[in-house]
């Protein structure tokens, strides 16, 4: 018996496949990557980068640590910080302590499943809202959902509840929340730019009329908004053809929307979307979920959009990323700054005019499993660490 090894090579595998030219007697070996798991103290140290000319030096100090896997790191007009723990609570800091604001009682913590995403409302100074994605059973039954709440007065409780978006479809084989997407960003057009994972199902990705495996985008009340190419099936659905995007941000020179995606065990992305635009992901071409479709299949997705960027192999499971601006960057003022799970890193990439890919430097590789960056209104970076004793850092360039 002949094992075979496709290191990367899954179109052609896919190929070989659904052609029948790989006979029976020929053993596939394909090695996959491990399914995404799911009082304050000050620390600080110093990590200098070695490349390359304007890369800038930085000092990493701890806000807060100890916490359970913190998802998602926000900040309000005022420069309150705000972040959600994925066992199921809403924080914010005050007076440099963490402080509840809320544990809704219908989060479930399940696989990757949980309380994940978080958006502070452009008009947050009048109205006090905030959005939070999560996987809920307050139906009688399991689906992922976009709740809309209001921040009391003293950032001591969350009120106002209104559910905004739900039956974003989860997984139909026993792992409830794998591949939950559930990025949340307020986009330039005050609009609520939603990403939502593929369940790891085969009838989501391609399907026009599934929530699954796409980017949504919603007025602050859940409705889609003028310009959006969903079509009468859904008209929330702005871009289809995702794995499982756990990042989206936009470019603050052009207001373009990008999304950071997760691979299989190979070849994350980062994509430019563009209204209706399909990302190529297909697990479902040859009638079974494939977890080792190619992330963007052009031979089953004629027209798929190819990536701006790719990780190749292995995966290094990319997560929530941010633009970041300022000249105290130095040369990665501009870039995008996305988290890795496994490969415990940021990965810092620069784009052109045209959003194809310049540059990319790798830092801060010594903090374990980072699952977001953001961009503090201070010009400083907070990251969160993925763990069940996650912290928040802070990065002041020097």
């Amino acid at each position: 018996m002949t094992t075979v090894y496709f290191p990367g090579g899954f179109e052609m595998l896919r190929r070989l496949l659904t052609t029948g030219a790989v006979g029976g007697a020929l053993a596939l070996t394909v090695t996959g990557c491990p399914v995404e798991p799911g009082g304050p103290t000050t620390t600080t140290s110093t990590t200098t980068t070695t490349t390359p000319v304007g890369t800038p030096t930085y000092t990493v100090s701890t806000v807060l640590s100890g916490l359970s896997n913190p998802w998602e790191v926000r900040f309000t007009p005022d420069g309150t910080l705000l972040f959600n723990e994925r066992a199921g609570r809403i924080n914010a800091v005050v007076g440099g302590a963490q402080r509840v604001l809320a544990a809704p009682s219908d989060v479930v913590v399940a696989s990757e499943g949980g309380l994940l995403g978080l958006a502070v409302d452009p008009g947050f100074a009048t109205n006090r809202r905030i959005y939070a994605c999560f996987l809920s059973n307050i139906s009688g039954s399991l689906d992922e959902r976009v709740v809309r709440f209001e921040v009391n007065a003293d950032y001591t409780a969350l009120g106002g509840r209104t559910d905004i978006v739900t039956g974003i479809p989860l997984n139909n084989s026993g792992q409830t929340g794998r591949h939950s997407g559930c990025r949340l960003a307020f986009g330039p057009d005050a609009n609520l730019w939603v990403t939502t994972g593929d369940g790891a199902r085969s009838d989501t990705a391609q399907n026009p009329a599934s929530l699954g495996a796409k980017v949504l985008r919603v007025t602050t009340d859940g409705v889609a908004p003028a310009g959006n190419p969903g079509g009468a099936l859904d008209p929330r659905i702005y871009t289809l053809g995702h794995r499982n995007a756990q990042g989206i941000t936009f470019r603050p020179t052009s207001g373009q929307a990008f999304s950071v995606e997760q691979g299989t065990n190979c070849d994350d992305e980062v994509n430019v979307l563009v209204p209706g635009g399909n990302y190529g992901w297909n697990p479902g071409a040859l009638g079974f979920y494939n977890e080792f479709a190619p992330m963007t299949d052009t031979f089953s997705v004629p027209g798929a959009r190819s990536a701006a960027w790719s990780s190749g192999c292995p995966t290094i499971a990319t997560s929530g990323g941010s633009f970041i601006t300022g000249a105290q960057w130095g040369s990665w003022n501009g870039a995008l700054v996305a988290g890795a799970l496994a490969g415990n890193q940021l990965r810092v990439l620069t784009f052109d005019a045209a959003n194809a890919l310049v540059s990319q430097a790798t830092t801060l590789t010594d903090r374990g499993r980072i699952r977001t960056v953001t961009q503090g209104p201070d010009g400083n970076l907070y990251v969160a660490t993925d763990s069940g004793s996650g912290s928040i850092l802070k990065l002041t360039p020097s």
